[in-house]
């Protein structure tokens, strides 16, 4: 007999079903996914050796988990995604407000029904996917919303007095009988909040306003937290961590490549910016390694951490930048531009937290620093390091390009410029597009013309020629007629103009 067909308690008896604990239903199917290979934690990416055998090791030891990490670390996916591993369906107690189990009820109501209809009982099937609570930590949160308080209306309703078990209006954790309860950021529930789920994740126990309620709930409880809370918002009491027996700690992806692979699985572009935006593999890792950069900036709360939401977000706006830039020219297509990077500035004005040093620089100066560092680092991976080549005093291959700049020659690099213009702009700069031909001759001319502007850029971080931003674009020149310039006028007039832009 199939589930579905099992419609009373007598039937569900007869088919031989017997009950699970939550926890050994997540160990049982846990077993059978290792046994066969299967992927348990679809879509979470950087974890196979540190969090994930962490993860499945507290699920076979039976244990409640709190993971701890930084944001951005997919610890809330993480939990979400143990949810697969409960049966598809559980048997309840039709109507039932706590999912009693009908062999092993736990509220007034299914014992009542059960010692009423026997047999009868009719029972009902819960899908896994119903079998998750969760709940966002906030100081407002009180024992009532968790665990439960009198109802005078349902006291009133029933007429029924006060002392009468049946007047309970339970709480989101009583609910969650024979489910995964899942509380984030578990360092801002208050600490006479979080005292009150030690009984429950010890011995079962709640009380609601003096009533004596042995309620063994059957619960799987994983919390969230950010090391972060522990200082700014509040702590997990002593007594409540030492309830939850494992204890996991998330990171960040090791690698640009790892990192890069999250965010090309969770960007959300429209077909049409797929199929008429072209993007190279140095655009993507520039905008992994703007994250990376950003980590290890003095000007970045590193406590506070740089969320794998920021390449994201990042990678869509990107995307935006150039999609606009057709749109402006009534192009069809394109491919991804350096410029196009001015676009990505708000993505990460809104994913960083400053130290105090970096709010004195100002948000979006910080955000083209990161951009600016970026691309230094990824540099050398597509051409020589510049200073390399002064110490090791072999012949500087950019020399024709600094010589240029030099003598007199300047270039307005605007972000919206049509395709056509914006190759008339980077082939007018001698040997700009032999450097990029000497190295990269086998891609095609949209890739080698986005190294021409990406090799502009990077000169310029390396302090070999000078770039300004403009209200719309960047202005390159030559580095000593920069400095001069500066001299004379007491400050870069370029960069003042930027500052009050914005």
């Amino acid at each position: 007999m199939k589930n579905h067909d099992i419609k009373t308690l007598g039937q569900l008896k007869a088919s031989g079903y017997k009950p699970q604990t939550v926890k050994e239903e997540l160990r049982s199917n846990l077993v059978q996914k290792l046994q066969t290979g299967e992927k348990v934690f679809e879509g979470i990416i950087g974890y196979d050796n540190t969090v994930i055998p962490d993860v499945e090791r507290a699920i076979l030891s039976r244990h409640n988990i709190i993971l701890l990490g930084l944001r951005g670390q997919a610890k809330t996916r993480l939990a979400r995604l143990m949810v697969h591993l409960l049966d598809e369906y559980v048997p309840i107690v039709a109507g039932s407000e706590l999912n009693d189990d009908p062999l092993q009820p736990l509220s007034r109501y299914a014992k009542d029904k059960i010692a009423e209809l026997a047999d009868e009982t009719p029972v009902a099937w819960l899908h896994r996917n119903d079998r998750y609570s969760e709940k966002l930590a906030t100081p407002d949160v009180s024992v009532a919303d968790l665990i439960g308080d009198v109802d005078p209306i349902k006291a009133a309703n029933l007429r029924l007095s006060y002392s009468d078990e049946r007047v309970i209006h339970f709480g989101l954790v009583p609910r969650s009988h024979r489910c995964i309860f899942v509380i984030n950021e578990l360092p801002d529930l208050q600490a006479r909040i979080q005292v009150s789920l030690f009984n429950i994740l010890q011995e079962g126990d709640i009380q609601i306003r003096g009533f004596k309620v042995r309620m063994p709930l059957d619960i799987a409880f994983v919390f969230t937290a950010n090391p972060e809370d522990y200082t700014n918002r509040g702590s997990i009491v002593t007594p409540l961590k030492d309830r939850i027996e494992s204890q996991i700690l998330t990171h960040y992806p090791p690698t640009v490549e790892l990192s890069r692979t999250i965010t090309e699985q969770e960007a959300r572009l429209k077909d049409v910016q797929a199929a008429n935006i072209t993007f190279n593999d140095l655009s993507r890792n520039l905008i992994e390694q703007i994250a990376f950069e950003a980590r290890a900036s003095e000007y970045v709360d590193s406590k506070s951490g740089v969320s794998a939401r920021l390449t994201i977000s990042a990678f869509e706006n990107l995307a935006s930048a150039a999609e606009r830039r057709i749109l402006i020219n009534g192009e069809k297509r394109t491919h991804v531009r350096m410029g196009d990077f001015w676009g990505v500035v708000p993505a990460i004005t809104g994913k960083i937290e400053l130290v105090y040093e970096g709010e004195q620089e100002g948000a979006f100066i910080v955000a083209q620093n990161l951009i600016g560092k970026a691309v230094r680092t990824l540099f050398t991976q597509y051409f020589p390091n510049p200073e390399q080549l002064k110490r090791k005093k072999q012949r500087n291959i950019y020399q024709p390009i600094i010589d240029w700049f030099g003598n007199g020659a300047n270039v307005d690099l605007m972000n919206d410029l049509s395709n056509k213009d914006y190759k008339a702009t980077l082939s007018s700069i001698p040997n700009l597009n032999t450097i990029v031909e000497g190295f990269h001759a086998q891609l095609p001319p949209s890739e080698k013309l986005f190294l021409m502007e990406f090799l502009l850029h990077g000169l310029a971080e390396y302090s070999l020629l000078s770039k300004s931003l403009v209200q719309s674009g960047f202005h390159f020149k030559d580095l000593f007629s920069s400095m001069f310039d500066m001299g004379k006028n007491g400050d870069d007039d370029d960069e003042e103009d930027y500052r009050k832009h914005f």
